[in-house]
This record gives C-alpha cells, sequence and structure tokens, in this order.
C-alpha cells in the first residue's frame, strides 16, 4: 500500500451537558467512516475528538444536580466515550477542555492575543443565550427569542474582554474567495459571507464573570475564559501546540487540519471565529470545515418527557452496532438533513442488511458447500455475463473513492451495495441450481461460485470503513483476509482452491416490526418513568400555542388549490433580511412567491426543492416585490418553520443537541 502522507480529522467536541443522543453520535460515525477509508487509502491519520467541559450551563446544571461542576463533567464526559466506543469508533485521542495542558495553553493563548492587541477590556450590555452560550443584540433576536434555538434570553451586562474580530475580516474573506474547498457544502459558504462576513464582523466577547466553571484569565482572575475560545483551541493544544513556540513533534507533523467536521449549527464559530483566532497566533488554517446535516426524529421534536428521545446505545440493544452504522451513514444526505425512525431502522435491516447483503453471503457460502464441499476453484470458463460482473466489481473501487474524496459517505456507500444488488443478479442470471444438475457444467458452477466469492471479497473489504465488524464477518466465512486497497481494482484475489466456512452465519436476521416495537415501548416507557412531573409539565408548557379564529365554511376550504411546485431559482430580496424570492415551475408555468423563511433556508437551498403551494393567494406586494402565492411550512414546538416537502420540522438545534 502506497503512502499518501498524514491526515489529520477531527469532530466537535461533544458538549457534557447530558447524554449524547443519535443526533450526536451521528457525527462521530461518520468521521470514524472518513478516518478508516482515508487509512484504507494509505494515509497516515490521526483521528481526534472529545469533550467540551465549561460554561455556564454546565454549572448550572451541576448546582441542580448537587454536585460539582467536575464531579459533572467527568460522569458525562465518561458516558460521551463510552457511546463513542460503544459504536466501535477507531478515534487516535479522546481529549477533555478540563486536561491541564490544555488550560494551561489556553490561558498562554489568551494572554498573547492580549499582549498583541487582539483582545481589549469593555462592558458588555446585551442579550445572552444560556443554553447556546452566545450573545446577542437587540436586532438579532428573532420574536425576543434567541435566532438560533429559539429559546428565552437574559439581559446581560457584565465587565467582559473582547476580541477585535474586525481587524482579521478582510484576510478571512480573501481567504476564503481564494480557497472554495475551505467551506464545504457551498451552501455552508454561502451562508456565512453573506450573512455575517459581508455585512461586517462585531467584536467578540472572550470572558465572562458571572460565573466561575471555566479556564481564569491569568491576569484578572475574576474573569474566566469564554467557552468558544477555551473549545475550539483544543484541535491544537490536543495534539502538542505551545505557545511559547515549543510544539510536539505531533503538532508539526498534522497541522494544518485536513478535516474539521462539524454540525451545520456551528459552522459559524468554526469558520468565522476559529480561522481568526488562527490568523492571531499566526499558525495555518485548516484545509477543509464540513458543516454536515442533521439527523432529526421522524415524528416531532425528541423530549425524555414524552420518551421519544433515541440514543445510540437502546438502538444497539435492538438493531446491533453495524445496522446503527449503516442507518445512520447510508440515510444521511450530503447537504439536507436525515430522518431516523424505529420504523425505518427495522425496515433497513430487513431490506439491505439482511435480504440484499445476508442473503448473498450466506447462500453463495452454502452452495459452494452443498456442491464442492466449500471448495471454491476458478475453472476460467468465462462468459460475457462474468465479465460484465468482474467489470462492475473491479470497478466499485474507484466509485467508492470518488465519492469518499468529496465526502459523500452515504453515496460510497451505496456504492458497495450496488455491487452486491448486481451479484444477487448475476445469481438470477447464471441460475447456480441448474448448471448443478448436469455434471458437463461442473466447471462452469465453479466458475460462477468463484466470481460470487470474489466479487463478495471485495464489497466487504470496502465495508471495511462503514461497518468494520460485518465486513469481518464476511471476510471470516469466506477464509480470507481484507483485500489491500491498491488490488481491490483487480478482479481475482480470491486464491483458487481456498474453501470457505462449513458452517455459515446469519449476518443481520429479519426483523418482525411488531416484536420490534414492542422493545421500543418499553424503552419510551423507561425514560418517560425517570422524568419528575415537573418537567413533564414544562415540555408540555413548550408546546405550541395554537391560536383559533373564525371558523370557516368547507366552501371556504376548497376555493383554495394547492398544488406541488418544484423551485428554479431563488435570491435574497434585498430590501428585507427576512424574505426570499424564489421561482416556483408549477405545471406549464412559473410564478414568483415571497416568503420569510430567510433565516431557515438560505437561497442556495431553495434551488431545486419541491414545495406545497397555495397558488390562487391574491397578489401582493413584500418589500416592493410581487408575490403571486405562498410556500407552506410547519412550525415545531420552537416555532422554527420546514417545509412541507421535507416530510418532517425542520428543527434548529442548540449546542448540545442534534
Amino acid at each position: 500500500m502506497s503512502n499518501k502522507g498524514k491526515y489529520y480529522i477531527t469532530t466537535a467536541i461533544a458538549y457534557t451537558s447530558g447524554k449524547p443522543h443519535i443526533g450526536n453520535t451521528y457525527e462521530i460515525i461518520l468521521a470514524d467512516a472518513i478516518a478508516r477509508f482515508r487509512r484504507q487509502e494509505g494515509y497516515d491519520v490521526f483521528f481526534m475528538t472529545g469533550s467540551d467541559e465549561h460554561g455556564q450551563k454546565i454549572q448550572i446544571k451541576a448546582e441542580e444536580a448537587g454536585i460539582s461542576p467536575k464531579e459533572l463533567v467527568d460522569r458525562n464526559s465518561g458516558e460521551i466515550r463510552r457511546i463513542w466506543d460503544l459504536m466501535d469508533t477507531s478515534y487516535d485521542k479522546f481529549m477533555r477542555t478540563t486536561d491541564a495542558d490544555h488550560e494551561a495553553q489556553v490561558q498562554k493563548i489568551f494572554k498573547k492575543l492580549y499582549d498583541q492587541g487582539d483582545i481589549y477590556k469593555g462592558t458588555y450590555e446585551g442579550w445572552y443565550c444560556t443554553s447556546d452560550e452566545a450573545f446577542w443584540t437587540d436586532s438579532q433576536l428573532v420574536d425576543g427569542r434567541c435566532p438560533d434555538c429559539g429559546r428565552p434570553v437574559t439581559r446581560a451586562s457584565e465587565e467582559a474582554y473582547f476580541f477585535r474580530m474586525s481587524k482579521y475580516a478582510d484576510r478571512l474573506i480573501e481567504h476564503i474567495k481564494s480557497h472554495p474547498e475551505f467551506i464545504q457544502p457551498v451552501s455552508r459558504k454561502n451562508e456565512m459571507m453573506n450573512n455575517f462576513l459581508l455585512p461586517g464582523l462585531q467584536d467578540l466577547c472572550v470572558s465572562r464573570t458571572s460565573f466561575s466553571w471555566g479556564i481564569p484569565v491569568t491576569f484578572d482572575p475574576k474573569h474566566v475564559v469564554y467557552v468558544w475560545l477555551d473549545a475550539l483551541t483544543n484541535y491544537i493544544t490536543g495534539i502538542g501546540y505551545d505557545c511559547d513556540g515549543n510544539h510536539s513533534d505531533r503538532y508539526k507533523r498534522y497541522w494544518p487540519a485536513d478535516l474539521h467536521l462539524i454540525g451545520k449549527d456551528i459552522i459559524r464559530f468554526h469558520t468565522i471565529y476559529w480561522p481568526i483566532f488562527l490568523m492571531a497566533l499566526g499558525q495555518p488554517l485548516p484545509k477543509q470545515v464540513f458543516g454536515h446535516p442533521w439527523l432529526l426524529q421522524a415524528d416531532g421534536k425528541m423530549s425524555k418527557s414524552r420518551g421519544n428521545v433515541i440514543y445510540a446505545d437502546d438502538l444497539v440493544d435492538i438493531f446491533g452496532v453495524d445496522a446503527v452504522r449503516y442507518f445512520v451513514l447510508h440515510e444521511m444526505p450530503f447537504e439536507n438533513d436525515g430522518v431516523i425512525s424505529w420504523e425505518l431502522m427495522a425496515e433497513r435491516v430487513n431490506s439491505d442488511l439482511a435480504n440484499t447483503m445476508g442473503n448473498l453471503v450466506n447462500r453463495t457460502i452454502s452452495m459452494a458447500n452443498k456442491y464442492f464441499g466449500g471448495l471454491v476453484e476458478d475453472k476460467g470458463l468465462e462468459e460475457p455475463v462474468d465479465r460484465e460482473l468482474k467489470a462492475y466489481a473491479a470497478g466499485t473501487v474507484q466509485r467508492v473513492t470518488d465519492k469518499m474524496a468529496d465526502l459523500h459517505v452515504a453515496d460510497a456507500i451505496t456504492e458497495v451495495f450496488h455491487l452486491f444488488r448486481r451479484s444477487n443478479k448475476y445469481i438470477d442470471e447464471t441460475m447456480p441450481w441448474a448448471l448443478a444438475k448436469d455434471a458437463a457444467k461442473q466447471d462452469r458452477l465453479a466458475t460462477v461460485l468463484y466470481n460470487l466469492v470474489e466479487s463478495i471479497a471485495i464489497g466487504a473489504s470496502l465495508l471495511k470503513s462503514f461497518m468494520p465488524s460485518t465486513a469481518d464477518q464476511i471476510l471470516d466465512q469466506l477464509n480470507i483476509g481484507q483485500i489491500d486497497y491498491d488490488r481491490l481494482s483487480t478482479f481475482g484475489n480470491y486464491p483458487s482452491g481456498n474453501r470457505v466456512t462449513d458452517h455459515p452465519q446469519i449476518l443481520f436476521a429479519r426483523l418482525d416490526l411488531e416484536e420490534t416495537m414492542a422493545k421500543v415501548a418499553e424503552i419510551e416507557a423507561g425514560q418517560k418513568s425517570l422524568v419528575p412531573e415537573a418537567e413533564e409539565e414544562s415540555d408540555r408548557a413548550d408546546a405550541v400555542h395554537v391560536e383559533t379564529r373564525e371558523e370557516i365554511s368547507f366552501d371556504d376550504f376548497g376555493k383554495m388549490q394547492f398544488v406541488v411546485g418544484q423551485v428554479q431559482s431563488c435570491e435574497p430580496v434585498a430590501k428585507s433580511k427576512k424574505l426570499l424570492c424564489s421561482q416556483v415551475a408549477v405545471g406549464d408555468r412559473t410564478v414568483q412567491i415571497v416568503s420569510g423563511i430567510r433565516k431557515w433556508y438560505s437561497a442556495e437551498e431553495m434551488v431545486g426543492k419541491k414545495v406545497m403551494v397555495l397558488l390562487n393567494l391574491a397578489p401582493a406586494r413584500l418589500a416592493g416585490v410581487l408575490s403571486e402565492g405562498m410556500i407552506l411550512c410547519a412550525e415545531d414546538a420552537e416555532a422554527n418553520p420546514g417545509l412541507g416537502s421535507a416530510g418532517h420540522v425542520r428543527r434548529k438545534r442548540s449546542r448540545n443537541d442534534f
């Protein structure tokens, strides 16, 4: 295997305010799949994750639990690591922001930035969201609430230190323009440029005095370092960055990071604040920041009191580790949000894992045992159908590699399963059971089974990054090790004359949906039983208030014309911060619709979406722009709209949400 150099990948460090659910866990599984594949390609990979352990929210939760903040983060950090390990993730380091070496470097970094004039002392007056650990101005609030998570904010006025963001803004803008790969997907880049950088950056508050659970500022100890300056620097301190210049060999080897993998909700911190901090420190910027989409609950908001929070370990108890890995990797689009439910999980296990892959492996091995006592030999009796399968199998590695190069992980794993499906089709085309009845066609039968075993071996070797345990099980049953990456494009790696196992094991048993949902009901009942009555009431209080309006007749309703249209183009309305103007194809005509959804959807995101349209709404002008209809949305409990076409309500999330 060729040595392709270093590859440093990180996840966002998980916030230790509570147990991570499947939405949080998706990110570590995604990063693991990328890291494993890069290793398979021949890269020297360093994969780091960890936990974010300071901030006001931690202090509040510790006080509520009657324990110290350190006790709380020790417990929750351990739980995070337990789940990361449960999901078979191959991280090289799990770092914590309470690690002594990290805290020491953060203090040095703060002092360095202060000494060189990038940080100054002032007073902050504004609105603070405890959930997001974020400050907001009056103009940024939405209906008096946090614009990110929709939760209440409190008025804050306190002495604080600030970072001069504007000093580096032009330099960052130029970097983004000259490095189009820096922020991905492109829609995230456009959002950062248009909504934050180009309008102008405000100086960033980087210390707090209203709570104590944080890293003290050495020269002004009543201040603690604001959590984002603390958390973001983990990507360099965790590999040995030293503010005095005495960097470790690991830092010299792996920095800059090749990929920061983070949720799209915190992309602003990673693509604006973080690179500016690095510029101020004189360090190279990461090569790429990828803001992945969210994994959403199919039937609405997750709530402990409702008993419908989906945790990774509960999923594993019912479906197994690799089934969960497969689902979250396969079902997540590149850019748009994905959906998870217990029913969908069971469906994918039955259709993809049990039928497509599991049945292929089991019946191939069973036929090799039945017809040849497990002996697999290539007799070389090639027909056109064989050449087609061989070409497809040998070409799979390049198709997977191409998808992984652009982080289209769902498409990459789909390519592996395309090979399994093509192999199943090959069985139907060659009909081994018919060949077995003709003594003159035994060599032909042997060749067919060899081709099947080799195709499965190639597929299993490529599956290793996504479903490592399952890949090993398949290869063990074939009695062959993982095929080296550099040989996967060549058909014929399986040794002719080798034997498969004489005791094939079922990889994934088909699930009975009724039995599965009975187990789910027990899990949800257990969650609900642990929630105090007061919390249940609080949860109900968060529900959307539905205003009752004047009744209409059925005839009135019947006048409304609802149709499905597709957005052809979209652009922001110049005179408004809230409006988007979309050109929507409806049948054989195109209508222009202005919608107040700019906060939740970028213009780029809208293009190509199929949306529900109220077509016969009287035309109106909004901010001087003609609107000829209405795009319909729904709202979640936090008043965040989601397009009806999405199949679910799109949620915003807080720092510790998915």
